[in-house]
């Protein structure tokens, strides 16, 4: 593939952005030790997203060695030429650096050549984070995660925020912690247990007596953890469709796109997403996926059965998963995506409660930042699409 080549303003003359392909792109991620890549960053997941019309992009000194990569996905807009550009848990880059116009401005004159009217990004860096103890706590009616003083403070998240609102960009769905759930595309607000440095005894002792009796619960009646296939994925689909029905939302994916990323993830690296299954006297009552990537290990969609869940099948799903992910060397145990709601009143408060008993950390993350690129059209498109969003 031939480079495009786009250069910064002359103060950032040294670096460059070029089209990369899949295997340099890898190449990159696996050189670089300290890249915590999103599995949305990787070049699979442009394969997953139907729709798209994906770009992988590197940032380069002038000697052919890659400082930073970055997945984009263009969605076309609708009666126009224009793209919307989407970069999501991305770009991997290094967020620590003060000066970020010497890698996002050639990211914005390539997005804004190569037809975008607007850009999204989700910078990697956290922003606050609080212990289970603290959000049980804290637990009332009302009360939202935006009202608990945090535990810890990222200052690099702090400072990246900073950087980008002097920059013109704008957080999706703002500042507010109540005023952001469903603005960003992927979860502000996610749950992680820490692995690093714990042994099982230890992951065992932070979970909460209601997990612990639960999984013996679950051991004691039978339940069989295995992992299962690809052949296994219309039994996981047709629990999915039970669980959505039951618990009130539709993810609006078809049987086919998760055949699609089973596959493409694993041919990426085999074994990168699992499907784990929870059986009991041959039936299957629930079934999870696990994604891998490095030491980052994220439990992705969870399906369950409405009968026979006094068996805790979900519970011994989830610990045997957490196991697995230690024993792999990961740092830690991301379980996506949580509400911001802190009222047990509250019906999307029984998600939360549930992985508050994993004792680990509710994490807001910087969320997401967009940014109409220059030009009056682009302007008036990015408005354009401001209100579709909003009405939708």
């Amino acid at each position: 593939m031939s480079a495009l080549l786009v250069t910064a303003a002359p103060q950032h003359a040294t670096t460059r952005l070029e089209p990369l392909t899949p295997e340099a792109y890898r190449a990159h991620l696996a050189r670089s030790g300290t890249a915590r890549p999103s599995f949305l960053q990787l070049p699979s997941w442009a394969e997953v997203k139907d729709g798209w019309r994906p770009q992988l992009l590197g940032w380069g000194t002038g000697d052919g060695t890659l400082t930073g990569v970055a997945l984009v996905l263009l969605r076309p807009f609708p009666g126009t030429r224009k793209y919307f550009a989407y970069l999501p848990e991305g770009p991997v880059a290094d967020w620590s650096d003060p000066d970020l116009d010497g890698w996002l401005t050639p990211l914005l004159q390539h997005l804004r050549a190569a037809g975008a009217f607007a850009v999204r990004i989700g910078p990697s860096p956290a922003f606050r984070r609080w212990n289970a103890a603290t959000l049980k706590a804290h637990t009332g009616p009302g009360r939202r995660l935006s009202d608990v003083l945090a535990d810890e403070v990222d200052p690099l998240g702090t400072a990246v925020a900073e950087r980008l609102r002097a920059r013109g960009w704008r957080r999706c769905g703002g500042d507010s912690t109540s005023d952001s759930d469903g603005a960003d595309a992927q979860p502000r607000h996610v749950y992680q247990v820490p692995l690093a440095g714990r042994t099982a005894d230890d992951l065992w002792s932070g979970l909460n007596q209601e997990w612990r009796r639960n999984v013996r619960k679950a051991r004691k009646s039978g339940v069989e953890i295995v992992v299962g296939s690809a052949a296994d994925l219309p039994e996981f689909y047709r629990l999915l469709g039970i669980t959505e029905q039951r618990d009130g939302f539709r993810l609006g994916r078809s049987l086919a796109y998760y055949e699609r990323q089973y596959a493409v993830l694993n041919a990426e690296e085999p074994g990168r997403m699992r499907l784990y299954l929870a059986r009991h006297e041959g039936e299957t009552l629930a079934a999870h996926t696990m994604i891998t990537v490095g030491r980052r290990v994220w439990y992705q969609t969870g399906a369950s059965a409405d009968h026979r869940r006094e068996v805790r099948p979900s519970n011994a799903l989830q610990w045997r998963m957490m196991l697995d992910a230690h024993a792999a060397g990961a740092d830690v145990y991301d379980m996506r995506g949580i509400p911001s709601t802190l009222d047990p009143d509250d019906r999307a408060h029984g998600l939360l409660r549930w992985k508050l008993g994993t004792g680990g950390q509710a994490v807001e993350t910087l969320g997401e930042w967009e940014t109409p690129l220059d030009g009056r059209t682009n302007h008036t498109l990015y408005r354009a699409f401001q209100a579709y969003l909003a009405r939708r």
